[in-house]
């Protein structure tokens, strides 16, 4: 059962204001089950953003004196008013971007989740005491804010990305500007609308729509900006990093991956089938950690490869609003159209398509983007799906021979975000703890997930080194100062 939902006009949120964007044009945002109208976001201009930048910019030093607890107040009072909404955002992410209702609703739950776990690191210390050599002194640190934080995000989380975000930004004390990707624009200001009767000071809170070109590019290289946390595409991930390394502003980057499954000789194959169907389908592959190479010890290859291709048959795709829906469409025609191009490039290249990867037509599907899941296999590791981030329903199998050679399979790409390993050998598992090139390893589970209290983040071209999530959030969004205090 769904709830009336009523297509608007959304507008930017500036210095505790809505406004409409200077230039009075707008940007629709289409449900790709049906290409629907979601709704209207501003599409904003070059003074819309110096408004929004000088708003934050204004605040900032009454934010930082508010202190750490009284902020944590703040975030506490949006998570209320967000679990309040979590129905009518859900629904407007499966309208907005595809994602089946039971996954929006819980990554809602999970936005919630993260601002409550920010909103007691009020409470929590901010710097340690250090002994000094001179006993007549107190030494120690303290955490201080950067100032100002761009926070540009992505469509695929339009809830949990930018409130993974935002919420440690504003606890340390920092005012923020926030643009999504307008694919999931009409969701974030949803998200916005909470955080906006949660009671921030004037100008802590900023949120702006717009093009990436205008909007995007301007936030980063504007001079009242001192930090940028960005998630999206490694080719625009690669420009942010010229761009803030230029005017030196600390900067953070997660750029996605290709995330390599390791499926051992001595695995649970029951258990490895169910993990790779969840991690490389759900979302219709559309997270950055996403399965998207299944590495295969050729002793199980068979077995393994059956039981998979049965368990697809297996997926109903269709309007994620719909009863008994498992995956949804790809969330635009642009992606729609991407992930095509990919699946004939894996045909052109030789590998071979063992199940899906055609377009649904007919009925329902007529009207939407979808794409059934893809399998291939006889896949070599200097192919274009192999190598390239697909974004999509689209899994690649590899044979190994062996462990050693499987994780060398693995580490054979540019990306170093997630990768996970299926095996009952303790002695496997630590070899492949030490030797996978990932930031995050998972053994005996999917690639996909982490946990909101732990370190997120890759290695390689997947992101800048800095870890989002859990405590580790902290060293991007503070300086330390160190401080020396002696009697007179």
């Amino acid at each position: 059962m769904t709830t009336t939902f009523e297509t608007k006009t959304y507008k930017n949120f500036i210095n505790n204001q809505w406004a409409e964007g200077s230039a009075s044009e707008t940007i629709e945002s289409i449900n790709p089950a049906t290409k629907e109208i979601v709704g209207l976001v501003q599409k904003s201009t070059e003074a819309d953003l110096n408004k929004a930048v000088e708003s934050a910019h204004s605040a900032k030093k009454e934010w930082r004196r508010m202190g750490q607890a009284a902020r944590g107040e703040i975030l506490f009072k949006a998570a209320n008013i967000l679990e309040e909404n979590l129905e009518e955002i859900a629904e407007s992410m499966t309208r907005e971007m595809g994602k089946t209702l039971p996954e929006a609703k819980g990554e809602t739950a999970r936005g919630i989740a993260i601002l409550r776990y920010y909103a007691g690191e009020g409470m929590r210390k901010d710097g340690d005491v250090i002994p000094s050599s001179d006993k007549a002194a107190l030494m120690f640190t303290k955490r201080t804010p950067l100032g100002v934080v761009g926070v540009i995000t992505p469509w695929n989380f339009p809830v949990a990305i930018p409130i993974w975000k935002l919420a440690p930004a504003l606890v340390y004390g920092n005012t923020v500007v926030f643009k999504p990707a307008t694919e999931g624009a009409v969701t974030a200001a949803k998200v916005v609308e909470c955080f906006a009767q949660a009671g921030f000071p004037a100008g802590v809170f900023n949120f702006i729509t717009g093009s990436g070109s205008v909007v995007g590019q301007g936030l980063i290289d504007h001079p009242k900006l001192n930090a940028i946390t960005f998630t999206g595409s490694e080719g625009v991930g690669q420009g942010v990093a010229k761009s803030a390394a230029a005017r030196g502003i600390k900067f953070q980057l997660e750029m996605g991956g290709k995330n390599p499954v390791i499926v051992a000789k001595d695995a649970n194959i029951d258990q490895a089938v169910e993990a790779v169907i969840s991690g490389g389908f759900r979302s219709s592959g559309q997270k950055c950690t996403a399965s998207s190479r299944v590495i295969v010890e050729e002793a199980v290859y068979d077995e393994f490869k059956e039981k998979l291709v049965l368990a697809s048959e297996k997926i109903t795709v269709g309007n994620g609003l719909q009863e008994g829906i498992w995956m949804g469409p790809c969330a635009s025609e642009s992606q729609f159209n991407t992930v095509k191009d990919y699946i004939e490039k894996g045909k052109q290249e030789g590998a071979a398509l063992i199940h899906g990867g055609d377009v649904l037509t007919g009925g329902e599907y007529d009207h939407g983007f979808f794409i059934k899941p893809a399998i291939f296999e006889h896949v070599t590791t200097d192919m274009t799906i192999a190598q390239e981030e697909i974004f999509g329903p689209v899994i690649a199998l590899l044979k190994a021979s062996d462990l050693e050679e499987a994780i060398e399979i693995a580490n054979n790409t540019k990306y170093g975000l997630s990768a996970s390993i299926f095996t009952s050998n303790i002695s496997s598992l630590l070899e492949f703890i030490d030797e996978i090139e990932a930031g995050l390893v998972r053994i005996n589970a999917e690639s996909a997930g982490v946990e909101l209290q732990a370190p997120f983040g890759g290695m390689k071209a997947s992101s800048t080194g800095s870890r989002e999530q859990g405590e580790a959030a902290k060293e991007f969004y503070t300086a330390i100062k160190t401080v020396f205090v002696k009697g007179s």
